[in-house]
């Protein structure tokens, strides 16, 4: 079935009552990212995918679409798997602190790539918070490579990663459609070998859904609940984290129930400057790690191949931090 067919076939059954095959969630994906499906058409069909969940045959065959269509990295020449993050919302009602996380896991010599939107629709973007710690964007491939190769944090758009998918964001703006182009990030491999993904899920259904995608895919991920939908675990109560791997699931680190009693030392602002000031004193040991984040530090350790088991990773990180909050 060709495009123009799936896609009147979505818009006459009004998308929840069509579920898409594979092959045809993939030419359909394929023909958004590289432009070739009208404004009109475009418009109806993001409005539709916006209302429906995802199927795993969906998920399958748009994940594909995008790997053919996203620029690859090279892993640099380093002992660990280099940990790739997608930011696509801005934090509102509590620090962004996915920088913190970075930052500190490439302190420990794990190779970081984040990628994502440069704006924060309203919100705290990443990148406003990389700017003020001194990580600029990258403006292209090339510099992304260059930087990666000289051992430093690595924040590139979406552009330069996948431009198509990039065109697709842009429309957040005019049509205030942005959740599938969203879940599309999250399934962006820029690595051709062997890389980590940390990946957030909205909820509890969205997460057993891409369980099951990084497993069939055998893609390696720290998979949990993400905070505001940034991949960095709440401050404030620990989510379930868990690692995929070779396509089996494991929990490195239970959610909690109750809300930790540390908030007071969290930042009082959380604007990009106060967040990233208050995350230098943290870096630099004047302010506690929460214990989540040292969680989920040490989840990364062990996923990216820095420790042998989560008993060392744990380990690394009460040293490395002066902290027992990965005990």
């Amino acid at each position: 079935m060709g495009v123009t067919c799936v896609i009147r076939a979505l818009i006459g059954t009004g998308g929840d009552r069509r579920e898409l095959v594979e092959s045809e969630a993939h030419e359909l994906v394929a023909a958004m990212l590289d432009g070739g499906v009208a404004e009109l058409e475009l418009g109806a069909v993001l409005a539709l995918l916006e209302q429906k969940r995802c199927t795993l045959a969906e998920l399958l065959g748009f994940s594909s679409a995008l790997a053919q269509r996203c620029f690859r990295l090279k892993a640099p020449s380093a002992t660990a798997r280099p940990t790739v993050f997608a930011s696509y919302h801005g934090v509102r009602d509590q620090p962004n602190l996915l920088p913190l996380l970075v930052l500190a896991l490439h302190r420990l010599g794990v190779p970081v790539l984040v990628h994502g939107t440069l704006e924060g629709a309203g919100g705290v973007a990443s990148a406003y918070v990389f700017r003020e710690l001194g990580v600029m964007p990258c403006s292209s491939l090339a510099q992304a490579q260059a930087r990666l190769d000289e051992g430093k944090p690595v924040f590139a758009p979406t552009a330069v990663m996948a431009p198509g998918l990039a065109e697709l964001l842009a429309l957040r703006g005019r049509l205030g459609l942005c959740a599938f182009a969203m879940m599309l990030a999250k399934l962006l491999a820029p690595f051709d070998g062997d890389a980590l993904h940390i990946v957030a899920a909205d909820d509890g259904e969205e997460r057993a859904l891409l369980q099951e995608l990084l497993s069939l895919k055998a893609m390696r991920a720290l998979l949990l609940e993400g905070t505001e939908g940034e991949p960095f675990a709440d401050p404030r109560r620990r989510p379930r984290l868990e690692s995929v791997a070779a396509g089996e699931s494991s929990v490195l680190f239970d959610a909690e129930t109750v809300a930790l009693r540390h908030a007071a030392t969290l930042p009082h602002a959380v604007d990009a400057h106060s967040t990233a000031a208050w995350i230098r004193r943290a870096l630099s040991g004047e302010a506690p790690l929460p214990p989540p984040l040292v969680n989920q530090i040490a989840c990364c350790l062990y996923a990216a191949g820095c420790a042998e088991d989560m008993n060392q990773a744990k380990a690394i990180v009460a040293v490395e931090t002066g902290s027992l909050a990965a005990a």
